[in-house]
């Protein structure tokens, strides 16, 4: 396979993708908001509300965490002990969730996006190979999900040590959990996913059937990154790491079938297509 020309298919749809304002403007509000809005107001609110009943039984309820959940959690009182347990376990889930939505957006439309802009032809006549079209594909629907999840989680983490921190004597965040779901757990299930939504891209007839078909196939895997990323946080680094090695796995196994999706003929539009 030839990486530059799948660099240059990418880099095509990514140049693309920055001139949609009407798209990026959206998932920046969408990261924005997740990320920075809703966990500063809680945040604050819980460490500016202090020692009073309403944090004592918020704290009270931390008990229901596993034990080596329990363990991790720093605070000298029920206000700092809250405001950790929010922010390292909370909003785990948020830095799934929105890379998924995000790059299940671009790849509902990548493909079946060419047929009708009407460069479907263009591109397959191209020098570039089906594997090497599938792969650009892939590249450009990831980059901008697990841009976003970069650019989040750094924001989320100064966010968290400046709000929370001073609760619980200094920095602390990202914790080495967090870390593990970042570089190894999340990426994985951004590759299973966007396998999944590049195919049916490749076979619907539209790009509005291929959103909602994405959407419907979607959905179980983002439930499934949810609970597993959460449970990377809640067993420690060994069961992360056994996530994400399955992950990686099944990853591997969804993307070396996936690219026989991609065809020439799917390409010019003359294919059976569902």
């Amino acid at each position: 396979m030839n990486w530059r020309r799948m660099w240059i298919v990418a880099q095509t749809d990514l140049k693309q993708l920055i001139q949609a304002r009407d798209y990026w403007i959206p998932m920046a509000a969408l990261g924005a908001m997740f990320f920075l809005i809703v966990p500063a107001i809680l945040l604050l609110t819980i460490t500016q509300i202090g020692d009073v009943e309403m944090v004592s039984q918020i704290s009270k309820t931390l008990k229901v965490l596993p034990q080596a959940a329990q363990a991790q959690i720093q605070g000298s009182d029920p206000a700092g002990r809250t405001a950790y347990a929010l922010a390292v376990f909370l909003f785990a889930p948020v830095a799934v969730v929105v890379p998924l939505t995000i790059s299940t957006a671009v790849g509902a439309s990548t493909i079946v996006g060419e047929r009708e802009r009407g460069t479907g032809e263009f591109l397959a006549h191209s020098p570039a190979t089906a594997r090497e079209i599938y792969f650009g594909k892939l590249a450009a629907s990831l980059i901008p999900g697990y841009f976003t999840t970069i650019v989040g989680f750094g924001a989320y983490s100064l966010l968290v040590n400046l709000v929370v921190g001073p609760s619980v004597g200094g920095w602390f965040f990202p914790t080495p959990n967090w870390w593990l779901m970042v570089l190894w757990v999340i990426p994985p299930f951004l590759a299973i996913t966007l396998s999944i939504v590049l195919r049916l891209s490749a076979k619907v007839k539209s790009t509005a059937a291929a959103s909602q078909a994405s959407g419907l196939v979607s959905l179980p895997v983002i439930m499934i990154a949810y609970s597993q990323s959460t449970g990377a946080l809640f067993g420690g680094l060994i069961v992360g790491a056994i996530i994400g090695a399955v992950a990686w796995t099944i990853a591997a196994l969804s993307l070396s079938r996936g690219f026989r999706s991609v065809t020439r003929a799917r390409l010019l539009g003359v294919a059976n297509e569902v």
